[in-house]
């Protein structure tokens, strides 16, 4: 039986590589679309791993913004793979969140969206666009006020 709860979980790992050295724009979401991230201690944590990710060299950091139930991420791979990463990233965050939350449970969802970006895209634009979701969502007025945000270039 398909699974209809995320139709095109497998579709998105067909025909995916990864290469080192692109820069690539990852979108993950919660389990369930769970605003998990409402919780700015979780935010933190998801950060922290992130981070961590970055001092191990895997990734570069270019923007990034956490909402309520997903995280964008705009990245050049380092070392690794995309799989590899989103896989280390999400184990890693989840533990953490549970460990020191005290919650349970699957806290992401399986697969993720990655678009490999083209020499002539515009990044800094591609940054802005990333880290104004909040605004465009609603969930703040100003972006100096949404904490769960970064951007090598802002």
């Amino acid at each position: 039986m398909p699974n209809t709860t995320a139709p095109h979980a497998t579709n998105l790992r067909r025909g995916r590589f990864s290469e080192f050295g692109r820069t690539y724009l990852i979108t993950t979401t919660t389990h369930e679309r769970r605003p998990i991230f409402r919780n700015f201690r979780a935010g933190r944590l998801l950060v922290n791993e992130m981070r961590l990710s970055e001092q191990n060299n895997l990734v570069e950091s270019l923007a990034w913004v956490i909402m309520p139930d997903h995280l964008h991420w705009l990245l050049v791979l380092r070392d690794g793979s995309l799989a590899n990463l989103l896989k280390r990233i999400k184990a890693r965050s989840t533990q953490a969140i549970n460990r020191e939350l005290h919650w349970r449970g699957q806290l992401w969802q399986r697969g993720y969206h990655d678009r490999a970006m083209r020499r002539n895209d515009d990044l800094q634009a591609m940054a802005r666009y990333i880290v104004a979701n909040p605004l465009r969502a609603g969930i703040s007025s100003r972006l100096a006020d949404y904490p769960l945000w970064d951007a090598v270039w802002l």
